[in-house]
């Protein structure tokens, strides 16, 4: 590709870093649909060189989110071996799925992810930990946490809810990563938000640390397979890098709920484009 073509790609790739630090979603759903409807990248090595940026954003965003005691680590840990596992059969099924089937999944998907982002309007405080039992689970692997939200200066315990089910979600995540290259935080954040009824800003931080070895695992299915363009992944790496710094200053000094609708809509335009450009007769 042209050197304009990469430059492009990089701005693009910063602008995903920011998103997906923000939102803790990987920034694949940004790049993903980009490389493929705008630099008619095959969506194969789309998904490879994606999983790449992913990686970048998860060790941009992790060191700034596990410093200022965002990240819930133990809870990260439980899941990420639910996502790993997924993540690796997701890789294993995209290669021997036809391209067909991978539009119209990562259409629904980021679809979805766009209804649940829409859908979710609670404050921290609404977070907090309540009275009553922990669940057994929960209490067992000291799931519940503390965090700092700079947003209205408190400090706020929670309790993690329905841990199980929660597992079981997050190897739905991992299988989606794998198979769409779109670290699978686009439902880990709503699985920890809405079903663990951990806070926002927590359920991204921790997403955040956990989808960068949920990529790792899959791209080693996907590298030896040749689907890796270097060319690609540097320019990703160096935008998303870039970007995710930015992104984790946003979440921690704003109101995500203020652009959590606008977000919301960009993804739906996202997933219907990814549809629509399919269909017979439709050009995007």
């Amino acid at each position: 590709m042209s050197i304009a073509v990469l430059l492009i790609l990089a701005i693009a790739a910063f602008l995903a870093g920011i998103g997906g630090s923000y939102l803790g979603i990987g920034g694949g759903v940004f790049l993903i649909p980009f490389m493929t409807l705008v630099l008619s990248v095959n969506i194969k090595v789309a998904i490879a060189t994606s999983l790449i940026g992913v990686i970048a954003t998860s060790s941009g965003a992790a060191s700034v989110y596990v410093r200022d005691h965002l990240t819930n680590l133990r809870l990260a840990m439980f899941l990420e071996v639910a996502t790993t596992l997924g993540g690796i059969a997701g890789a294993l099924v995209g290669l021997r799925v036809p391209e067909l089937f991978l539009y119209f999944a990562f259409g629904v998907m980021v679809l979805y992810a766009a209804a649940a982002m829409a859908r979710v309007r609670e404050t921290a405080r609404q977070r907090a930990y309540q009275a009553g039992a922990e669940p057994r689970l929960t209490e067992r692997l000291k799931l519940s946490s503390v965090y700092f939200d700079q947003e209205d200066q408190g400090v706020y315990r929670y309790r993690v809810e329905r841990p199980v089910a929660g597992f079981g979600v997050s190897a739905a995540a991992g299988l989606f990563s794998g198979l769409l290259g779109v670290g699978g935080g686009f439902i880990k954040v709503p699985a920890m938000n809405i079903l663990m009824r951990v806070p926002m800003k927590a359920a991204v931080a921790t997403s955040n640390f956990m989808i960068g070895v949920t990529a790792a695992a899959s791209a080693f299915i996907y590298y030896p397979q040749g689907l890796v363009d270097p060319g690609l992944a540097a320019m990703v790496i160096i935008g998303v890098f870039s970007g995710t710094n930015l992104g984790t200053r946003l979440l921690e000094h704003s109101k995500a709920s203020n652009v959590r609708f606008a977000f919301a809509v960009f993804l739906a335009a996202m997933g219907l484009a990814m549809l629509l450009s399919r269909l017979p007769g439709v050009s995007i």
